[in-house]
């Protein structure tokens, strides 16, 4: 049976104006890879509401599961959660569960919890709540959109409130070899050997280091067995 897939979607104009750099999506991919689900593809779009909309659906459809970050706080740029909503044609309410959430969260800082506050309680229907032990405020899963803060903490908190509820695959191994080498010597037997192995993945990175090219020759795969034999035959003809 393959893996599962999944994609992810950074919502924000910050990101996009290179304001904010995005770490989330480095540390979902190696969640996902330690639970066995391959994240394929990731995209960024600004804060407009139809942009969300055509990527969230476009990717909950081509992909087992869709992870998104960014715009779910509580200023009027926040528009993640309606744009989820839209998605899925249905409505978006203040939720009793989290607005009670919220309340107990404010009462216990001694702040007010006021409008603006209230947005962060707005859930679209029928979606299951994501735990937030950073900032209370909690992201929600729809059908197979999981929907998750854009700060870097509280994104991390949520994957991890998410994660044990997600069926994985065989966990995604890989080895890698580092060669004094320049791809363009290497390509052609690096070539031959991933068509010898159609069930791993073989990717060639290459870098430049006091003045010297060289390559880093990656293999990644589910059978560790298949892994090594593959490694053993790149490093006879690189090592």
């Amino acid at each position: 049976m393959a893996n599962p897939t999944a994609a992810m979607l950074v919502i924000g104009d910050e990101i996009l104006s290179g304001r904010t750099r995005d770490s989330n999506m480095h540390f979902l991919a190696g969640e996902l890879t330690r639970h066995g689900i391959r994240l394929m593809e990731a995209r960024v779009v600004a804060d407009d509401q139809a942009a969300i909309v055509a990527a969230v659906n476009a990717l909950r459809g081509a992909y087992d599961h869709l992870f998104t970050s960014g715009g779910i706080g509580p200023t009027h740029d926040d528009i993640t959660a309606d744009a989820i909503a839209a998605a899925f044609g249905v409505p978006i309410t203040h939720r009793a569960d989290a607005m009670a959430l919220l309340q107990a969260h404010y009462d216990r800082a001694g702040l007010e919890f006021n409008d603006a506050r209230k947005r962060m309680a707005r859930i679209p229907d029928g979606a299951r709540l994501i735990d937030n032990p950073v900032s209370t405020a909690p992201g929600f899963t729809l059908g197979n959109v999981h929907v998750m803060a854009g700060v870097p903490k509280i994104f991390e908190a949520m994957v991890a409130s998410v994660m044990p509820t997600l069926t994985g695959g065989d966990p995604l191994l890989s080895q890698s070899l580092r060669v004094n080498r320049g791809e363009g010597e290497i390509a052609a037997a690096f070539g031959e050997l991933a068509a010898a192995y159609p069930d791993l993945g073989m990717g060639s990175y290459p870098f430049v280091q006091n003045g010297a090219h060289g390559t880093n020759l990656v293999i990644r795969g589910t059978n560790a067995a298949r892994i090594d034999e593959a490694m053993t035959r790149l490093a006879a003809l690189f090592g």
